[in-house]
């Protein structure tokens, strides 16, 4: 068979994304076929439309995030889902969701920078927690004394969140009219909300690793002006959501 049919083509393209552990892109899915076999990006972006049209009427869907393209269970149905685990969705403290957005809205920038704004120190955990989950990663360094490293969020924070790039994040006046709305814990769902979490402002009992109150609102934070960054901007950040050449 010297080239598949749209049907045959839309069945692999499905068992790749359903065996595949991470978001494929056209360029991935395109290197798995002889290439006396290898269909034109454009062949495989109708076979997506396809398995994206299948999947309205089902409990998945097919979205495409920075990493690709994956199949994922819909929102709906992650109440029932979840409970296949015994292990509770993780919850994470007011600091560190604070720390994380304004390193995505304000990168690249430094700990020392992140702490100015917020008016208390960053502990090490919540920036060990953010690598660890490799949401953040040092992209630079700038040039004063000392040299701090330069925080900016990594494509698996984008394909977590369901983004397909920064352009997709929540604008500011979402955040604003969260933090204005009125106050009570927010249960965290990372793993199950339809749109950025980033949004969800969650209070940590008792394991918020900061020692003073937060004085500001999420929304008062963003707005704080920053350092000017000379030697890494906002748009060199978009070259650095692919893979490292190693």
């Amino acid at each position: 068979m010297n080239e598949f049919s749209l049907k045959d083509l839309t069945r692999v393209v499905q068992a790749l994304l359903l065996a595949a552990k991470e978001p494929l892109s056209l360029e991935r899915m395109a290197s798995v076929f002889e290439e006396y076999q290898r269909p034109q990006p454009a062949k495989l972006a109708e076979a997506l439309a396809v398995l994206q049209q299948e999947a309205e009427n089902s409990s998945q869907e097919l979205i495409e995030v920075a990493g690709g393209f994956r199949y994922q269970i819909k929102a709906d149905y992650a109440p029932w889902v979840s409970r296949l685990w015994e292990e509770k969705p993780p919850r994470y403290s007011r600091a560190l969701l604070e720390t994380l957005s304004l390193i995505a809205y304000r990168q690249p920038v430094t700990r020392g920078e992140i702490e100015d704004v917020r008016g208390v120190s960053v502990s090490s955990q919540i920036i060990r927690t953010l690598e660890d989950r490799e949401w953040v990663r040092v992209v630079g360094h700038r040039e004063v004394p000392g040299r701090p490293a330069l925080y900016a969020t990594t494509r698996q924070f984008l394909d977590y969140f369901n983004l397909k790039s920064l352009n997709d994040l929540p604008e500011l006046d979402a955040l604003r009219e969260l933090a204005a709305s009125e106050e009570k814990e927010w249960q965290d769902d990372l793993d199950q909300a339809p749109t950025s979490p980033l949004l969800d402002l969650t209070e940590d009992e008792g394991e918020d690793l900061d020692t003073q109150d937060d004085p500001e609102t999420m929304g008062d934070l963003l707005d704080e002006d920053l350092p000017e960054v000379k030697e890494l901007t906002f748009a060199d950040l978009t070259q650095r959501f692919e893979p490292d050449g190693e």
